[in-house]
């Protein structure tokens, strides 16, 4: 059954449409499969949300993504300039200094006291970028560089990027798990509060597994009207199965699917049926019961 204008189809049961919708099933899809299984429900599930009239945020950790209809494109690689600088960014408007103050306080691990501090001097324009609050000769100066490396300093350089109605980050070209990180949370901060938007992360896992990844990623997957967030994993491990929301179990590992389907609540016996290549089970809660939809999903292909 279709419930509302921004449900999408995910596949055919039993000679009936089987719907994701956020309004129903929450605002937070949690899809996990092996290989490029996840990717390519991505991508498919990103442009039925375009067809609704949705602009898409897209995080990409294998650069596999298609480029086609963002306006734009940020590829972050290891020792090239991204402009990605918080403390900037949030003089040219796109989050407040606070917020940015807050950014580099989880990036180099200030306390409380020196995170004021450093805002203190960004709101007077004493500091007006990451690099600078590295050299300042300050407390905060201190503990930045305790973990600032020449990797940082070119990842601040450049200018900052225009972020269009629709954005796809590209970090197929990174091996620094510390900049991916990085990335993941000053664009989160920055695109957090997009409405009518399609927000697609892939991996998931990858993307929160530092402690920058993982503050990104309540941000984009806290509910919020408007906005649909899909987070495509390969790993099942905890960050990603402790995500609230409904889950899309994909072709995996059959220890996995166990893993996946346990972690849901899912009683054992038919419902955990096994899930085959190109196909689905679709794991919805309600406050009091969990359902298992399976079906076959012809778009998605590993």
């Amino acid at each position: 059954m279709r419930y509302s204008r921004i449900a999408v189809r995910l596949f055919e049961r039993e000679g009936e449409d089987v719907f994701y919708d956020p309004v129903y099933h929450g605002r937070t899809l949690k899809v996990f499969g092996m290989d490029d299984y996840p990717l390519s429900f991505l991508e498919y599930i990103v442009g039925e949300y375009r067809k609704l009239g949705y602009s898409a945020v897209v995080f990409d950790t294998t650069g596999k993504f298609s480029k086609e209809g963002f306006e734009t494109v940020i590829s972050i690689e290891d020792g090239k300039g991204t402009g990605l600088d918080p403390i900037r960014m949030a003089a040219e408007g796109y989050f407040d200094q606070y917020t940015a103050a807050t950014i580099v306080q989880t990036l180099y691990g200030l306390d409380r006291t020196l995170t004021d501090r450093l805002y203190s001097d960004i709101l007077m324009g004493k500091i007006t970028s990451v690099p600078e609050a590295a050299k300042a000769g300050e407390k905060y100066s201190e503990v930045i560089l305790e973990s600032y490396t020449p990797l940082d300093e070119a990842f601040y350089s450049g200018e900052t990027p225009n972020l269009g109605r629709s954005v796809l980050i590209s970090m197929g070209n990174t091996y620094d798990s510390t900049l991916v990180g990085m990335a993941f949370l000053i664009l989160a901060a920055a695109l957090e509060k997009r409405r009518e938007t399609v927000v697609g992360i892939f991996d998931g896992a990858v993307l929160g597994y530092t402690t920058a990844g993982g503050a990104a990623l309540p941000l984009l997957t806290k509910p919020l009207r408007r906005r649909v967030t899909v987070v495509a994993t390969q790993y099942a491990v905890d960050s990603m199965l402790n995500l609230p929301g409904s889950t899309l179990l994909l072709y995996h590992d059959p220890d996995v699917q166990g893993l996946v389907y346990e972690s849901n609540g899912v009683p054992p016996g038919p419902s955990r049926k096994f899930v085959g290549k190109g196909e689905g089970a679709f794991i919805v809660h309600t406050p009091g019961t969990v359902e298992v939809l399976h079906g076959r999903l012809p778009e998605v292909k590993g």
